[in-house]
This record gives C-alpha cells, sequence and structure tokens, in this order.
C-alpha cells in the first residue's frame, strides 16, 4: 500500500532516526531511499528551517503528542519543495515513545498561489493608495488654478483698481487659466493613451528647425529662474530631416524641458540629439535637484510622483513622463534617465526615423499665418448651447461679422439655416440637446453645400476631427477656443 501512496509515508525510532521511508517521500524530497534512512534526510531540508523542524519535534515529543510542520526541501537543482510534515506517536506499554509513524505532503502549488495571493493584495492596496493620492493630487492640482481664476475674477469688481492692479489681475487669471489647461490636457492625453485612441500621424520634421523653435520657446522661462539654456545639435542638411509623429515628439520634448525647468534652481539645461543608425537620440539635461536610485523607473508610471509623499511637493499632475515614456514606446523608441541627487539628471530617449511619410510637412511647428488683411463682413451662425461660450464666441468674431445668430440645438440650426440661406459661416458645437453638431451638420449638407461649418467641441479625442468632416464639416477647433486660431480659420476660409 506504501508504494501507491499519494502522500509521503516514514518510519522513526523516538529519536528521530529514520528507519522507512517509501517511494513518494522520496520523490517529494528528492533522495533515494538509502539517503532517507537515518539521520541524513535532515540535510535536504532547508537551512532556515532545520531548525523549525528540530523544534517542532522536540515539544511535541516532550509533550507525547502528534506533531505537524510546515518546511521546505531543498533540492539538488536548486529549486524548492513545500511540504506539510505530519507525525504520530508510537506508545509501548508504559506509555512510552518508542517511534513516529508520519507523512508529508507536497504543498507547494497551495503555498505558491498563497504568496501570489499575498503580492496581488499588496499590489492591489498600493494601486488604491496611489490612485487616492492621485485624486488628492488633482483636487488639489485643479482646486488651485480654480481659485486664481475665481478669486481675482471677483476682485476684478472692485471700482476702486487702478489700472495696473487689473492688468496684474487680468495676468493671474490667464495664468491659472493655462495651468488649469495643461492639467486637464495630461488628463485627456493618459484617457486617450489607456483606451488605445491614439494614432501615428507620419510627417516629414527638421529636427533643426524643431530644436530652435523649443529653444526660442522655453528660453523666456528659463531666463526668468536665472538658467542657461542651450541646445547642442550635431546634425545639418538632409540628415536633420527625419519622418516622425512631430505632435507626439512635441510632447515629449515639452514634457521633459518642463520638468527640468521645474526642478532646476541655478543652473543650466542642454537639450541635444544625434543621429545614430536607424534611430534619433535625444536627450535633455539638468544640474537640478536629482532623482533617488530607486524612484527612477517609478517616475515613468502612472499615477505615481517621486515626490508624491513630499509635502513639499512641486505642482503638476505628475502625468508628463508617463505621457512621454508612451509616446516614446508609439515611435518605436526608449526612454531612461541617469541621476544624481543633488547634482542633475539627464533624460534620454530614442525615437525611430526610418519610416515613410504619411503627407510632406517640412514645418518643425504650426505655422503662424498672419490674421492682418482684411476678411468681408459675414453672417455667422453660433451653435452653441452653453451661454459663457456663446459670449465669448460673439466677442472673438466680433470684427468678423455683419450679423449673428445663435441657435442652442441642433435641430433649431437647420431650422434657421433653411430660413437664412445667406448665411456664410456655422460654428457647431458637437454635444447639442435634442441634436447632435455631426447629425446636426449631415442634415445641412443636404440642403445647404456651401456654408462653411467649423466644428466646435470639448471632446478633444483623436479621431474627432476625422469624424467632423466625414459629418459634412470644413473644418475642427477644440475647446477652450484659442481666439488667435479660431481667426485664422475663419481667415482661411474667407481671407481676401
Amino acid at each position: 500500500m506504501t508504494k501507491i501512496s499519494p502522500v509521503g509515508i516514514f518510519h522513526t525510532r523516538a529519536d528521530g532516526y529514520t528507519t522507512f521511508v517509501n517511494r513518494k517521500w522520496c520523490e517529494i524530497s528528492g533522495l533515494s531511499e538509502n539517503e532517507g534512512i537515518g539521520y541524513n534526510w535532515l540535510k535536504a531540508v532547508h537551512p532556515d528551517d532545520i531548525e523549525r523542524v528540530r523544534e517542532g519535534w522536540d515539544r511535541a515529543t516532550a509533550e507525547k503528542r502528534d506533531s505537524g510542520t510546515q518546511y521546505r526541501f531543498l533540492l539538488s537543482d536548486g529549486s524548492v519543495k513545500w511540504v506539510l510534515g505530519r507525525a504520530v506517536p508510537e506508545l509501548d506499554s508504559q506509555n512510552q515513545i518508542i517511534g513516529y509513524v508520519g507523512t508529508i505532503t507536497d504543498i507547494t502549488e497551495i503555498i505558491n498561489f498563497q504568496h501570489e495571493q499575498i503580492k496581488l493584495k499588496e499590489k492591489a492596496e498600493e494601486s488604491d493608495r496611489l490612485k487616492s493620492a492621485f485624486l488628492a493630487n488633482m483636487s488639489h492640482e485643479i482646486r488651485t488654478p480654480m481659485n486664481g481664476i475665481l478669486g481675482f475674477s471677483d476682485l476684478l469688481s472692485d471700482p476702486d483698481l487702478t489700472s495696473e492692479e487689473q492688468a496684474n489681475y487680468i495676468a493671474m487669471i490667464n495664468k491659472s487659466g493655462q495651468r488649469m489647461l495643461n492639467i486637464i490636457n495630461d488628463i485627456v492625453d493618459i484617457s486617450k493613451i489607456e483606451a488605445g485612441l491614439l494614432e501615428i500621424q507620419l510627417s516629414e520634421t527638421n529636427i533643426n528647425d524643431y530644436t530652435e523653435y523649443l529653444y526660442n520657446f522655453f528660453l523666456p522661462q528659463a531666463k526668468s529662474k536665472g538658467l542657461l539654456l542651450s541646445v547642442k545639435n550635431s546634425m545639418s542638411g538632409k540628415e536633420a530631416t527625419i519622418t516622425t509623429d512631430r505632435e507626439k515628439l512635441y510632447s515629449i520634448l515639452t514634457n521633459l524641458i518642463k520638468n527640468a525647468i521645474k526642478y532646476t534652481h541655478m543652473g543650466e539645461i542642454e537639450l541635444g540629439c544625434a543621429r545614430k543608425e536607424d534611430h534619433l537620440e535625444f536627450y535633455v539635461k539638468d544640474t537640478g535637484i536629482g532623482i533617488p536610485k530607486d524612484r527612477q523607473e517609478a517616475i515613468f508610471e502612472r499615477f505615481i510622483q517621486a515626490d508624491i509623499d513630499d509635502c513639499m511637493a512641486y505642482q503638476g499632475a505628475g502625468l508628463g513622463l508617463a505621457i512621454a515614456k508612451a509616446y516614446v514606446e508609439m515611435l518605436e523608441g526608449k526612454i531612461w534617465v541617469e541621476s544624481e541627487e543633488g547634482k542633475g539628471s539627464t533624460f534620454y530617449f530614442t525615437i525611430s526615423c526610418k519610416r515613410e511619410p504619411e503627407h510632406k510637412n517640412p514645418a518643425a511647428q504650426p505655422a503662424v499665418a498672419d490674421i492682418s488683411g482684411e476678411t468681408r463682413k459675414l453672417k455667422i451662425l453660433i451653435v452653441e448651447d452653453d451661454e459663457t461660450s456663446e459670449i465669448l464666441l460673439r466677442k472673438t468674431i466680433h470684427k468678423f461679422s455683419k450679423e449673428i445668430l445663435v441657435s442652442r440645438t441642433g435641430l433649431e440650426a437647420i431650422k434657421v439655416n433653411q430660413s437664412n440661406p445667406d448665411i456664410d459661416l456655422i460654428l457647431m458645437d458637437i454635444r447639442l440637446p435634442e441634436m447632435g453638431g455631426y447629425e446636426a451638420t449631415r442634415q445641412i449638407r443636404l440642403f445647404n453645400k456651401k456654408v462653411v461649418i467649423i466644428a466646435q467641441t470639448a471632446f478633444g479625442f483623436s479621431g474627432d476631427r476625422k469624424k467632423a468632416l466625414e459629418a459634412g464639416c470644413d473644418d475642427y477647433i477644440a475647446k477652450p477656443i484659442d481666439t488667435h486660431e479660431l481667426q485664422l480659420l475663419i481667415q482661411k476660409y474667407f481671407g481676401n
């Protein structure tokens, strides 16, 4: 019977000397039958468990009771097996122990499962902690600029304000609004990454023009903190023109440079790039506060900030590096950091540049158009259910308009167009009561092919432009609407 037993069986004398082991015992322990006889079997027990096994055996012997212990066998190949050992004492007529009969059961899978469950529990708890910290940080990051916007807006109502104070308050409102927009953009970008909604848009980009643009863009910020900003670029001529997604490249570099400026209080920041075979390697080097060794991988994770427990934590959502990493990986590259606390950091990343462009566009950044040209006065329909947005649009397009009409719903917009076939421009909100902007546009196109329709939406997800064009819109602009950008669009369609 012992030969076919599913558990290991052993017999020992009272002093622990083994006199018998079955085949299953040998299979579990990794010892032969000869190796299992005597005291040598203890040599197969994991060194960290030997003392515990002996103590359990001695207590059971002293109390003349069954013993039960979990311990490990360390096999010759280095692997470990967990077992549950149980032994029942054999007593003579004088009630003295003369030996033990026992079993060992392989519980390795059970122990591994328990360990895995503990790890999953710890991971879930850590995830909850990080998300709670992230949400608390988000609340702070949104409420802080909102405090600036609402507070300074309220102060503007003071009739005794000087013109200088009024200008300063307006500047504060604008700065707070930009900060809030940055937070919202980061959240939207992470949402798009999580949902897999991002697509690669390839075009030709001149890296020299690109780095020069970034240098000029960030130079005022660097100077305001007394920092030296420089660019090192070893490429020239055709070598500097690559095919990539320039919007994602812009986002990566912007996040890295903004972080460098934020965490550097004195010294310099250097942006550089070089071609290496079929890829480019960029770096952003600073002389800032540096990053602890144990946080240099965590900083690229979502919902994690290197200084998340620091009561003096810097403003920001802590999403910039997670977004940068996702974009780098989409561009077939990798990103890493070399840093020493108190001495600064250097962030490196690579991107592939051996791909065919979807369209040729050598510009390194959006072109700045001239809006000073004359535009004929237009009859404009604003389709917008939010009164504040409508007022802002009215002020923005006033210089281009001879008449402004307003519709609050998609159905109302269709009726107004049917009654006013001479409308030149429609600013079509997408999310509307009764009928959405896309469907309203399709209905209008059934009887009016000439009117220019510009979609305006607060969604901001990838593919919205394509949806707008497919519905019949001529163009698309995302909220919050940049007045300069909207004026450029109007100039594009109606400028002389």
